[in-house]
């Protein structure tokens, strides 16, 4: 999503941002150093993509399976996982890799991961404390229990508006009017922002029941909880469609900041709500498989769009490229969940569901590894830097 620094370029935390988002900067916008080394990268495609195979999918599969099976590590890394994508959304987008890309490749990547790891703790027991009490069972224990604070489910719509409003914010929104502050105070501003709106969402609209005993603090919205999800899935698979999979096309285009981001706007918040008001309305599919299926989208976007970023391109016009990627990721997100279904059904579910699975293992599982991999470890240990 990012491009890596000039040799020898170790970013300080005080240096200023660039005017856009680098991955919705068109060409013609970017300098001759930035060309070249998209340049060198781009050729190595799809080899480069296939190289990040080999760290994506172990990933993955921990994510999926590691914390006991894969019903425990719905319930145990779901929640972790949706409050460390703000965090990781602020390393590689606002930071730019910042403090590890003042290191050696490697310990870069490491450094910024264990940065996001401890992070995302911290967010998860200010989230806990929010919709309850601080209970650290109920974090770290995947079935922790009566009378305990857990996290999954009730937290997760705050967890999700979060991240959506991170990324509303960073991309559609260009990260207008804090890129005007130093990179890491505008990396913290964006966080603060995004987990305020995250507050006032879940405050204002989430409906949500309480067990009895269990420490959490019901709430008495309009939408319940796992629709709400539903629609920020959705939300970020629009995202995902404009800004990763498109690179920002057709709103980079303008020169005027306004006639860029004011259609995009529009054009992402619309465009999830008329979505959702016909699959889940005409179409009377759950929210838990609205889930599934657009975090399905959201995995193949990201695999087309960043880990085989570029793979098209030699060999298309731009329009072609742009029909290329969306078909491959419709395709692609498609088979993944033909394939995440087939597998999950084979197995006795009750809480959390075979549906709510698939959703975990693409958006967060599959989604986060292929972020982590190529936005901050710079694709280590494949050639970049």
């Amino acid at each position: 999503m990012t491009a890596p620094p000039a040799p020898g370029d170790r970013r300080r935390g005080g240096d200023a941002l660039p005017d856009r988002p680098l991955i919705s900067t068109p060409t013609r916008l970017h300098g001759a150093g930035f060309l070249r080394a998209e340049r060198r990268r781009l050729e190595r495609q799809p080899g480069l993509g296939l190289a990040g195979l080999l760290f994506v999918v172990p990933v993955a599969v921990l994510f999926a399976f590691g914390g006991g099976g894969a019903a425990d590590s719905v319930t145990l890394f779901g929640p972790l996982i949706t409050f460390a994508l703000p965090a990781v959304a602020m390393v590689a987008f606002w930071w730019e890799d910042w403090p590890g890309s003042r290191l050696r490749p490697g310990w870069s990547g490491l450094t910024d991961t264990v940065f996001i790891a401890a992070a995302a703790v911290l967010l998860a027991m200010a989230g806990q404390v929010f919709i309850g009490r601080l209970d650290f069972d109920g974090i770290f224990d995947p079935t922790p229990g009566p009378g305990h604070a857990a996290l999954y489910p009730a937290s997760l719509p705050l967890a999700g508006a979060a991240f959506v409003a991170m990324l509303q914010l960073t991309l559609v929104c260009e990260g207008r009017p804090l890129r005007r502050l130093p990179r890491i105070w505008a990396g913290i501003a964006a966080l603060v922002v995004s987990w305020g709106v995250a507050i006032i969402l879940y405050a204002v609209a989430v409906d949500f029941r309480a067990p009895p005993g269990s420490g959490l603090t019901s709430a008495s919205g309009p939408v319940p909880g796992e629709e709400l999800g539903a629609v920020l899935v959705l939300i970020g698979a629009w995202q995902v469609w404009f800004f990763v999979v498109w690179r920002g096309w057709p709103f980079a285009e303008p020169r005027r900041r306004w006639s860029r981001i004011v259609p995009a706007n529009i054009v992402v918040i619309g465009g999830t709500l008329l979505t959702y008001v016909l699959i889940h309305g005409p179409g009377d599919v759950s929210p838990a498989t609205v889930n599934a299926g657009a975090g399905c989208f959201v995995a193949a976007g990201l695999t087309v769009g960043m880990l085989f970023e570029g793979a098209f391109r030699p060999h298309l016009s731009p329009g072609q490229e742009r029909l290329a990627t969306l078909g491959a990721s419709l395709v692609l997100g498609a088979a993944q969940y033909a394939a995440l279904t087939a597998y999950a059904d084979t197995l006795d579910w009750t809480r959390p569901t075979s549906q709510e699975w698939v959703g975990h293992t693409a958006l967060n599982a599959l989604g986060l590894s292929i972020i982590l991999h190529v936005a901050v470890g710079r694709r280590w240990p494949f050639g970049e830097s």
